[in-house]
């Protein structure tokens, strides 16, 4: 049975979306304790140089993806060659989702290190159900089956513009900016 394009990107979207998440969730105990702590210059660090590590994880993960798009098709459907230039292309595009959702994800987990659920989960909830939502019903019928893989990088887009509001929001009340 062939492994749909979806497939393809779901099995390395894990191993890239692991190296955001573990950043995140590895940070989060000392953006919690330097915020509990009042060390508002240690917060001010981590904050910058988590934003650092993110933008340069976010590139190279994109430059990465997109030069392995060919290879990492191709280890999965190398038997259909309809099928690995349908793979291609949509992991290539696809791939502009990491420059975006990094940030994304330190934003959840930085909020939920300042003990802001709530805004932790508006940044969640934006960036896999709702924005994920919308564009997939919307894109696929303007630009057709390049929409269903470019409904990620807008929703991650979307979502980015979110995680901003909050950081910028909110860089006065934690004195991280």
């Amino acid at each position: 049975m062939a492994s749909p394009p979806t497939g393809v990107i779901l099995y390395v979207n894990y191993i890239f979306f692991a190296v955001f998440l573990g950043y995140s969730l590895g940070v989060a105990p000392v953006i919690g304790f330097n915020h509990g702590a009042k060390n508002h210059a240690e917060l001010k660090n981590l904050f910058r140089k988590s934003l650092k590590i993110i933008g340069l994880s976010s590139i190279a993960l994109t430059l990465l993806a997109i030069t392995l798009a060919g290879p990492i098709a191709w280890i999965y459907v190398r038997y259909d060659a309809a099928l690995f230039e349908l793979s291609r292309r949509a992991f290539y595009i696809y791939a502009f989702s990491f420059l975006l959702c990094g940030f994304n994800i330190f934003g959840s987990a930085f909020f939920t290190a300042l003990n802001n659920g709530m805004i932790s989960a508006t940044i969640s909830f934006s960036r896999t159900l709702l924005f994920q939502t919308l564009v997939i019903f919307t894109l696929p019928a303007l630009l057709g089956v390049d929409g269903v893989w470019l409904s990620v990088p807008v929703a991650e887009l979307l979502a980015l513009l979110v995680t901003a509001f909050f950081f910028l929001a909110m860089r006065k009340r934690y004195h991280y900016a």
